[in-house]
């Protein structure tokens, strides 16, 4: 008798309230569905700026929220802020990966991690970037996919200060944010913030660009299942899911 695999078991530490949603969604969305576990953890100030980045992302928060998870039986964790990780530099972010896993004893990563392995997982080498990021933030995650040999092509910031007010961004208005952004010489468009909604629309994004879109969310959930060993095909949830992951 064939048995089916047990369902991941995945954790998620998401600062304040903006998109989260999307974890459960994708949770849902995938075959067997995955168990989701998700952490808000705290901050001082909601804004796109280097200075609050730096503490929304900084040990102290992180292992608070590390805290709360543990005894969840989770397989993985992941810090589910791209701009919290990549302000912070390389260092910054194995410092907050170091920290997860020792606490958790589970494999970590960040969202901007999953951003350069999701993209060399498409086989993209450049890119454009359409971030709802102030200038001086969208510049940073530039600098950090620069250490991956990831070719930007094209970098938009729409300059919104606050998570909340991304994610009141509806599926239309995402859509033509990607439009706009969209490079004929790029391989893919990278939309770095997981405080946008996506996970519902990636396949229309896809669509209404021709080519390959890693979301925040998205790439998030994606370095989950990989890390935990559960990553396999999946449909609805764009091009990067329908690749076979390496062995």
């Amino acid at each position: 008798m064939n048995h089916a695999p047990p369902p991941a078991r995945l954790g998620f530490l998401y600062p304040g309230h903006a998109a989260e949603d999307d974890y459960p969604l994708m949770g849902s969305m995938i075959e067997p569905p995955a168990q989701v576990t998700l952490i808000h953890t705290e901050f001082l100030e909601d804004a796109h700026t280097v200075e609050a980045l730096s503490e929304m992302g900084s040990l102290h928060r992180l292992t608070e929220g590390a805290e709360k998870l543990a005894g969840s039986e989770i397989e993985s964790v992941m810090w589910t802020s791209t701009s919290a990780s990549f302000v912070l530099g390389l260092d910054g972010i194995r410092q907050q990966i170091d920290t997860l896993e020792k606490i958790l004893g589970v494999p970590a990563s960040t969202t901007a991690m999953a951003f350069a392995r999701a993209v060399k997982a498409i086989g993209a080498k450049r890119v454009a970037i359409a971030a709802t990021y102030p200038e001086e933030v969208a510049q940073r995650f530039w600098e950090f996919l620069d250490h991956f040999e990831i070719d930007v092509v094209h970098l938009s910031s729409r300059g919104i200060v606050t998570a909340a007010e991304v994610g009141t961004l509806e599926r239309k208005e995402v859509i033509d944010f990607a439009l706009a952004n969209a490079r004929q010489d790029a391989d893919a468009l990278l939309i770095p913030d997981t405080a946008l909604h996506s996970a519902a629309w990636l396949t229309d994004l896809e669509r209404a660009i021709g080519q390959p879109v890693l979301t925040a969310n998205q790439v998030s959930f994606w370095e989950a299942l990989r890390l935990c060993g559960k990553l396999k095909p999946q449909k609805s949830l764009g091009h990067l899911f329908e690749q076979m992951p390496e062995d």
